[in-house]
Formats: structure tokens, C-alpha cells, sequence
């Protein structure tokens, strides 16, 4: 294949199989209570060299709420509410508190059709909570408390619940992120895939383990800022000869352009991708918010920009585009039919407040794949 970019039209390869598949999430479960304020009563700065805002909340003032909401949430949560409107069996391994919190969650498992069989109930810790405050571009500042997720043991993981065909490892809090090795293990020694999608504290506090597992991780997702943490576990030097992508006339992607970097090191896109595939990674999902995402494969990286949709909150997105990613390959679907899947998914979450209510069932996200409606091109390099 030429190293000249190739740009196709949005036209997915589609597979006739709809049979489920039996899926494990682990990782965080929360309750949300989302506060939007109005911009004109909340004070924004922007840092433009440093790309941060931050909201300024006037101390000893009460600021009126154009909402103030409650949802279940959680990284594991949000995954298997993911999973079961696309059809598969979902199961959730999660750690929750003995109170009026972990009754809400699983009540909300309940309604899904999700099972809570392996979900653990632990009177040391309440469950966990976030407060998230949205104004202005609606890119929520999160407060949050973790709880009992952070109190996740080895001896928590029952064999049966990885009697599955995928287990999805949402970010791990504290403590609990020193099972990820054992939750792999299991997983493989079971015979399922492993999607791991790690948070940046986890990243930070156990690279070294996480970096000894990259080859039994069949699906890697990060953000941006995640991928920018994971370059201190590469060795140096790895994959520095890239010369960059070609747009062959088109514009290039904001982070094809800006690259990864960690401290004085920086890598291309596509050398970050081909090091983590050459260290053993199935697939990479690199995700770039509103700047659309990268999936790499052994031969091919793809580029799809983000789904062009009315933004009520950005919380959940994330989740939703890697769970409908894995769920999509899993199934049999090629990576970009999984990818625009995927970024259709989470353009659909970000209409709502929540993680959860505008996810879709697979029947909505195939008809919009078939008619073609708001599909974005996918961009397609060799790896």
C-alpha cells in the first residue's frame, strides 16, 4: 500500500451476525449529580497556550442551577448499559457501598436487563459519587468521590464472572488498580478478549504493570492526555522515524499535526500506534474529543472526525465510543464500520446531561449506517 493517504467514503462492511455476545465490565460505579449553570453566572477562563479553561466559582455565593440532576454513572456502568442496548449479555464486577446509592445502581442494572450477580456490596466505604458542574461549552468539571470502587481485592474476582466472551476493564480507582493484573489473567485464562480502558491515575501509579500486560490486550483505548502519560512507558527511541501523515491535499487531523508528547519526548500518531501494536496490542483506540479519533490495526491506521451533534455534556462520550467500538469488532464488524459505530454512539451522548440516555440500540446505529445520514468519511493511512 503507497504511504500516500487514502481517503474512502463511509460505506461500512457490514456482517449478517447478530448473535450476542456474553460481556464482563469492571471498573466504576457512581452516582451523578449534574448542576448546569447558565454561562452568563459562572466566570470562565481560558488558558490558550496551556489548552485548559477552568470555571471560577465565587466562594460564600450561591449561583442559581438551570438543572441540577441524579444519574448512574461510573466507568463499568456506563460500558454495560453500552453493551446491552447493542444486543450483548452484559455482567458487571463492580465494588458498591451498603446504602441508598448502590440501591439506585442496581435498580438502574435492573431496568437494562444487566446483570449484577458478581457486583459486591461493602459496608467499609459508601459508593462511589461525582458532582459535575457544566456551563459554557458544556465540558463538565467533575468533583468526585470514589468510594467503595477503590476498594476492589483479587479476592473479589470470582472465576465465573470471566466466563465470558469480553471483559472490559473501565479505569480502576486507587487501590483497585492493582488488580488489573489478575483481572487479565483471569480474563485469558478464560479464553475471553480484554478491552482495557485505563484512566490517567492508573496509568501514572502502576505504569510499570500495566506496560508487562500490553501483549494480552486485544483492544486499547485512550484519550489523548492518556496517550501522552503512556509514551514515559515506551522505551526511547521506539518509532521516531515516522515522517508524519500524509493529508494527500485534505486537512490533516489536529492531533496528526500536534502529535504525543511527555515532557521533552514527543512521537507521531502513527509511531505511537505502531509501538503499542509491536509491543503486542491487538487494536489501538485513540480518541481526541471533538477532534475526532484514530483506530490502528497491524496494517492500517483510520481516522474518523467526531459526529457533528448539539452538546448538552460531554461526560459519558468516552465510554460510550470504546464500548461501542469493542462491542462493534467483537461481533465481527470490520474496524471501520466499528469506528463509525462508534462515533455516531457517542455524537448521540453528547445531546444529554448524562452518560447514559442517549446511547443507542444497535438497530438505530445500523439504519444510520446503512442510510449514510450524518456519516463522517474515515481517513485511512498504512500503519
Amino acid at each position: 500500500m503507497s504511504a500516500a493517504k487514502k481517503e474512502i467514503r463511509s460505506d461500512p462492511v457490514r456482517t449478517d451476525a447478530r448473535s450476542g455476545l456474553r460481556v464482563l465490565t469492571v471498573g466504576g460505579a457512581m452516582i451523578d449529580t449534574i448542576a448546569i449553570i447558565e454561562s452568563a453566572a459562572i466566570e470562565r477562563m481560558l488558558l490558550l497556550n496551556a489548552e485548559s479553561s477552568f470555571l471560577l466559582l465565587e466562594e460564600g455565593r450561591k449561583t442559581e442551577a438551570l438543572e441540577v440532576s441524579t444519574h448512574c454513572g461510573g466507568g463499568a456502568i456506563n460500558a454495560a448499559v453500552a453493551f446491552a442496548r447493542l444486543g450483548h449479555s452484559a455482567s458487571v464486577l463492580i465494588k458498591i457501598g451498603a446504602d441508598r446509592r448502590a440501591d439506585q445502581i442496581l435498580a438502574a442494572l435492573d431496568a437494562e436487563g444487566i446483570s449484577h450477580r458478581w457486583a459486591l456490596r461493602d459496608s467499609h466505604a459508601p459508593t462511589g459519587a461525582s458532582v459535575l458542574v457544566s456551563s459554557h461549552e458544556r465540558n463538565a468539571a467533575v468533583f468526585t468521590f470514589r468510594g467503595a470502587n477503590t476498594l476492589l481485592r483479587p479476592a473479589d474476582l470470582d472465576d465465573g464472572a470471566f466466563d465470558v466472551d469480553l471483559v472490559y476493564i473501565a479505569n480502576l480507582s486507587n487501590e483497585a488498580a492493582a488488580c488489573f493484573p489478575d483481572i487479565v489473567a483471569k480474563a485469558k485464562s478464560a479464553g475471553a478478549r480484554v478491552v482495557a480502558n485505563p484512566g490517567i491515575r492508573q496509568l501514572h501509579g502502576h505504569g510499570s504493570a500495566f506496560r508487562a500486560l500490553l501483549r494480552k490486550i486485544d483492544i486499547l483505548a485512550l484519550n489523548r492526555r492518556e496517550a501522552d502519560e503512556v509514551i514515559a512507558l515506551l522505551d526511547a527511541g521506539t518509532a521516531q522515524d515516522d515522517p508524519g501523515l500524509d493529508g494527500g491535499g485534505e486537512t490533516l487531523p489536529p492531533l496528526a499535526v500536534r502529535g504525543l508528547k511527555f515532557e521533552s519526548r514527543k512521537m507521531s500518531v502513527r509511531a505511537f500506534c505502531r509501538a503499542l501494536i509491536s509491543a503486542g496490542v491487538g487494536t489501538v483506540v485513540l480518541t481526541d474529543g471533538r477532534d475526532g479519533a484514530f483506530v490502528a490495526t497491524r496494517d492500517r491506521l483510520l481516522y474518523s472526525p467526531a459526529h457533528q451533534a448539539h452538546v448538552a455534556g460531554t461526560a459519558g462520550a468516552g465510554d460510550a465510543f470504546v464500548s461501542t467500538f469493542s462491542g462493534y469488532l467483537a461481533a465481527g464488524e470490520a474496524p471501520d464500520t466499528a469506528l463509525l459505530a462508534a462515533t455516531l454512539n457517542a455524537g448521540a451522548v453528547l445531546g444529554y446531561v448524562d452518560t447514559q440516555s442517549g446511547l443507542m440500540r444497535r438497530s438505530e446505529i445500523d439504519a444510520l449506517l446503512d442510510s449514510k445520514k450524518s456519516t463522517p468519511n474515515v481517513m485511512e493511512w498504512p500503519l
